[in-house]
């Protein structure tokens, strides 16, 4: 069994597409192509408009998977938070060769949005606002080879960018103050550690429900495994103290790539694990191996900043193996 999962960066079309569908199948579709997945986990596709629908539709995505093995896969996607229809933007899709018995969108299911008053809000904040999360979590039951359910949970927590504060902004990267900054960048990782306490407190229901359970966690988690947010959904003992919790913990399948192979991502000249594979301890029992696409990447600032229009993604594919033979409970 193979899991791959790819930030396909704002698959879209024209004319919020800077460049034509066909530009971008070029590029995109060989590395979906070499993943060779049973199951893909894909972060944003963006939904379109079209003649005769009443809602959006991935028709980019349709587009890109057509003529592959993909385009007769079974399909879980994120909602329009109206509940009709996809997003515009930053839609998460799951595509698997085998039936999705049932998916969800998880965004605020199991934590609130928090609420806070900005500090340095020009002019000041008079109340509380709700810090809410940009995208949800897209969770699917599948029914894999040999009648056994995997759990897929695609991710992609919030970018480590400031988020706005009012009055602070001279231009769309540009800040009046530095401690505006700050707090726009405490309110970002307030949402990114957020959503992933979310998805943990998700994945502790189905191991307290099955303790035997197979789940794979799969998806861009703007962060690397030393950070916060995969700290939070792994659950290490040495974080809990309690040994008695350890099988409940997640496993980073990244950590066996060699330390000079392991980056998802180039940022001005730094290697970066931001797009990761865990698993429950009961899967780990049939993990073989994982590798990361990344022989092309390119230095996604420096792409910003003098490639006219790019047309692939800044992220690397990511794909992990499994045996097909199931392990028995004792």
């Amino acid at each position: 069994m193979r899991v791959a999962t790819f930030n396909l960066e704002s698959l879209d079309l024209p004319p919020r597409a800077a460049r034509p569908i066909e530009a971008r199948i070029d590029m995109l579709r060989p590395e979906l192509e070499r993943a060779d997945a049973d199951i893909l986990c894909l972060q944003e596709v963006n939904g379109q408009r079209v003649p005769d629908e009443p809602q959006r539709v991935l028709a980019a995505l349709d587009q890109l998977i057509e003529g592959t093995q993909y385009q007769s896969f079974y399909r879980s996607a994120t909602h329009h938070t109206s509940g009709h229809g996809v997003a515009d933007v930053h839609n998460l899709v799951t595509l698997s060769r085998w039936p999705i018995l049932s998916s969800r969108s998880i965004r605020h299911d199991f934590i609130q949005p928090l609420r806070y008053r900005t500090a340095t809000a020009q002019p000041p904040a008079q109340d509380d606002e709700e810090i809410g999360f940009d995208r949800p979590a897209l969770a699917a039951e599948i029914e894999i080879a040999g009648g056994r359910t995997l759990h897929v949970v695609n991710c992609h927590l919030r970018a480590p960018l400031a988020s706005s504060i009012a009055g602070q902004k001279q231009a769309p990267f540009v800040w009046s103050t530095i401690s505006g900054w700050a707090e726009g960048f405490c309110i970002s990782s307030i949402k990114r550690n957020a959503q992933a306490l979310e998805i943990r407190l998700f994945v502790d229901r189905l191991i307290e429900a099955d303790r035997y359970v197979d789940v794979i966690l799969a998806g861009d988690f703007n962060a690397e495994d030393t950070e916060s947010p995969l700290r939070l959904l792994v659950g290490a003992e040495q974080d809990t103290g309690n040994g008695a919790l350890a099988a409940a913990s997640m496993i980073v399948l990244d950590r066996g790539v060699p330390a000079d192979r392991r980056f998802s991502v180039v940022h001005q000249g730094r290697p970066q694990m931001l797009d990761h594979m865990l698993c429950s301890r009961a899967l780990y029992g049939r993990f073989k191996e994982i590798q990361i696409y990344n022989e092309a990447l390119s230095d996604e600032a420096v792409a910003y900043a003098r490639v006219d229009r790019p047309t692939g993604s800044s992220h690397a594919c990511v794909v992990a193996e499994f045996s097909d033979i199931a392990v028995s409970a004792v």
